[in-house]
Order: C-alpha cells, then structure tokens, then sequence
C-alpha cells in the first residue's frame, strides 16, 4: 500500500492527520486492544470531517487490517507505514514525529492505567522525544540516525504489545 496514496485521502478530507499518524495511532490502539475496531479508529481521525467516499473508506479499512495482521504476525513482519526512501529526508523525519505523536494518543485513548509496565514507560518517553525531531536534516548521518529510530521504534513496538497487551488482558483496563 503507497503511503502517498493513503495520505492523499487526509489532503482531501482537509484532515488533521496524516498517513503517518494514522498508522500510528492504529498501531497504538492496537497493541492495547488487538481486538480493537476500526471503526472507532475511522471516527477518531474523522470526527469533524464529511463522509468518507467508499474507496477512500476500503484503503483505510485495509491500512488498518493489514496493520492488525502484521503486529499479530510473530514474523517481525511489522513496519512504520512512512514515506518511502525517495521521499527528502525532512519529510520522512516529520512524518515519523508524526507517526510517534498518533501511536501515544492510540495507546492514550485506551490504557487507563497510571503505572507502566516494565519498560513501556522508558520507550513511551524515547517516543515523546521523537515527536520533537528536528525535520531540518541532510547528509548520510541523518539518514543512518533515521534508520537507527525506525528499526528501535519497530522493536518497540513489538515489545509494547506484548507487555501491553498481557496488561491490559490480566487487569481488564481496555475502555
């Protein structure tokens, strides 16, 4: 699925998102909840926006299963859904703050727990700080320290579901 071709959907709809915070705040939403639904997804990104056309609503409704899929999959199958490598640097490091400011609101909107388990509260604040990136970047150092976040943020995630999910699935703190 083209990134481009997703985040076209947010351009039309005037949207407060992007393709990039979208997907991360699935992401979040499901490594609380793997049974969560997205249709509460579609509302949150949507609240204020006109009906989805229905093509638009089968992409993101595809973006969503297929983010379910892969972080059920024990494969390390799963990735950040960013802009691809021909993209300028400045942008992709935009749209991963971007994809870290969706995925803490994902897990936001459905962990209602005040203590963290383990090491989530550690990589909840690497993320926090990733929101902040400066996207002024260039040259072969940022573009290895990009890489260097994109592959910590995959395993994160991964390493969040588990501890979440097991939580969440222990106490019954879903909402």
């Amino acid at each position: 699925m083209a990134y481009q071709v997703i985040n076209s959907i947010f351009e039309r709809m005037d949207a407060d998102a992007c393709a990039a915070e979208a997907h991360g705040m699935a992401t979040g939403m499901l490594c609380i909840n793997a049974q969560a639904e997205s249709a509460d997804w579609l509302n949150e990104l949507f609240q204020d926006a006109s009906p989805l056309l229905d093509e638009d609503r089968t992409l993101l409704l595809r973006l969503f299963e297929q983010t379910k899929d892969l972080l059920d999959n024990d494969e390390f199958e799963f990735d950040l859904f960013l802009p691809d490598d021909e993209t300028l640097i400045g942008e992709r490091i935009e749209a991963l703050s971007r994809w870290c400011q969706g995925f803490l609101f994902g897990i936001g909107t459905s962990y209602s727990e005040s203590v963290w388990p383990g090491d989530v509260g550690e990589i909840l604040k690497d993320m926090m700080e990733f929101t902040k990136l400066d996207a002024e970047a260039e040259g072969e150092e940022d573009e290895a320290a990009f890489m260097e976040i994109t592959e910590y943020l995959r395993s994160a995630v991964l390493l969040l579901r588990d501890e979440l999910g097991s939580d969440v699935k222990a106490q019954g703190t879903v909402h």
